[in-house]
């Protein structure tokens, strides 16, 4: 996954998703980095991925200083209607 690249994207860390977006990631559900092996790797599959979000922030030059946050779903008309 390429963050910000597309608003298709998505991928998983143990039980934790993330989707991609061209505005923002959306990192949810919950991940434990147990003291073992298996708990190593997730946490390397974590850093690894936070690591490119940073580079591919860090290298945009026209970062703004905020986007305006997302509009929670109003009510869709009923398509039975």
């Amino acid at each position: 996954m390429t963050p910000f690249a597309d608003d298709s994207a998505a991928t998983g860390i143990g039980d934790m998703q993330v989707e991609n977006g061209r505005d923002r990631i959306a990192i949810y559900g919950s991940l434990d980095l147990t003291r073992d092996k298996a708990g190593l790797a997730l946490a390397h599959g974590l850093r690894a991925l936070l690591d490119t979000v940073i580079a591919v922030l860090e290298a945009d030059h026209a970062l703004p200083a905020a986007i305006p946050p997302l509009k929670k779903g109003g009510k869709a008309p009923n398509p039975f209607d």
